[in-house]
């Protein structure tokens, strides 16, 4: 009796791997097992192969699910600070919610190439707010705009910032320089690719007061006053359908926050590398770990106390730096000793999916090579070409044997496109 129930146990899973493949067995089919030949169960032989995960799988296939009308995804498209590595771009946290919004909090450097690896349309990322004018936090917006026309955005970019001690240090004035820095990219690529994408629709806003800076479709994001380097940081708060995320920036531990913050299902705050492992770790000199790590960012026993205050559904600390060795269970443990509820330490391409009843977390699965993404229609608008000058166009070679190979190969459709509405000038002879 005992070898006939094992052999039963032996061809249920024979029968489950087989049901894996996808073959439904009929009732009374034969099964060879390592202990004989048993008649296939009716319980077993209908059953229906699974074939759908759902969303039981442990990690996030970056653009494969959709999210409920009550949820909110939070990706970690940067969690350190200058020091840009491989495996850690500088600050950046993608926001999507489900009624269809996005939202990138800080734009660090580094963070763009994580953004790729989502393989999502770009127009998903054009309303970044940006906590203050250090370029570990908006250094990849140059990315952003020159890459978007490549990567599937059609539509400007908005930015949310705050105002400096004087007009010249705001973000309007450095989104001004930005751009101009731009012009000699601009005029070239006129008339060659669609150039919509090369704008930006700046809201600047007071630094120094607690206020409403965003108010759409249901969503309220709120700005209050950081303390960083100099005046001109914030930190953000964003609430949609009974959710709320709190995002500090570079701060030390401050009141606003507090105050703010409390109450948040995610709250992120900045929780740096000590004074020890800013000296000994990354070879500050004693006097400037110091002065960084106190003056202008948080220890992480600090944000663990900032955590126990507001008690938040779950904590996430980031800007540190991953030595992919023990970075984070030291910073871990650093927090655990004035903190001891829900924590994660943020790591590159980390997510949190956040529900009223829950928040799960992973890991995302990304592409690691950039492919072309969904884009506009837009063709260029040849009127507005620029040209190098008589000279420099003298060095070209007679290339129109080739090109004409290339219009044959193209597919016709394509073909009458160019033919139509390329200058006569621009085609081969």
């Amino acid at each position: 009796m005992k070898l006939a129930t094992t052999a039963a146990a032996i061809a249920f899973s024979v029968a489950c791997a087989w049901l894996g493949s996808g073959r439904v067995l009929a009732a009374g089919d034969q099964l060879i097992t390592p202990l004989g030949t048993i008649e296939e169960p009716d319980s077993v032989a209908q059953r229906k192969p699974i074939t759908n995960l759902g969303r039981r799988r442990s990690y996030y296939l970056a653009g494969s699910e959709e999210l409920a009308p009550n949820e909110m995804r939070v990706i970690a498209l940067g969690s350190g600070n200058p020091q840009i590595q491989k495996n850690q771009a500088s600050a950046c946290f993608f926001i999507e919610l489900g009624n269809g919004d996005s939202f990138l909090f800080d734009l660090g450097m580094g963070c763009t190439a994580n953004m790729s690896r989502l393989e999502i349309p770009w127009d998903k990322f054009t309303k970044v707010f940006i906590t203050h004018l250090h370029a570990d936090h908006f250094g990849d917006l140059p990315a952003l705009v020159a890459g978007g026309w490549q990567m599937g955005r059609s539509i400007p970019i908005e930015v949310w910032g705050p105002s400096g001690a004087e007009p010249e240090l705001g973000t309007k004035a450095a989104m001004q320089h930005l751009m101009a820095m731009f012009r000699w990219e601009y005029l070239s690529k006129r008339g060659r690719a669609p150039m919509s994408s090369y704008a930006l629709k700046v809201h600047e806003f007071d630094y120094s007061k607690v206020q409403v800076v965003y108010e759409r479709n249901g969503v309220v994001i709120k700005s209050w006053p950081a303390v960083h380097t100099m005046d001109g940081a914030v930190s953000y708060g964003l609430q949609w359908h009974g959710l709320k995320l709190s995002y500090s920036g570079d701060t030390t531990a401050n009141k606003w926050y507090i105050d703010n913050a409390e109450g948040s299902d995610i709250a992120i705050h900045e929780c740096s590398d000590s004074v020890d492992e800013l000296i000994h770790g990354r070879n500050h000199s004693p006097e400037s770990a110091w002065m960084i790590a106190t003056t202008a960012h948080t220890q992480p026993e600090l944000a663990g106390q900032v955590f126990k205050t507001i008690a938040p559904r779950l904590a996430v600390c980031f800007h540190y730096v991953n030595n992919g060795i023990d970075a984070i269970p030291k910073l871990y443990s650093a927090v655990r000793r004035t903190y001891s509820g829900p924590l994660s330490i943020a790591q590159d391409m980390e997510v949190w999916n956040v529900t009223p009843d829950s928040i799960k977390v992973r890991m995302a699965v990304g592409g690691d090579y950039s492919f072309s993404l969904p884009r506009s229609d837009e063709p260029p608008d040849v009127s507005k070409l620029v040209e190098p000058s008589a000279e420099i166009d003298s060095g070209r070679i007679d290339a129109s044997d080739a090109y004409r190979e290339v219009l044959k190969n193209l597919d016709p459709e394509s073909r009458k496109r160019i033919m139509d509405n390329v200058p006569r000038d621009k085609l081969p002879k």
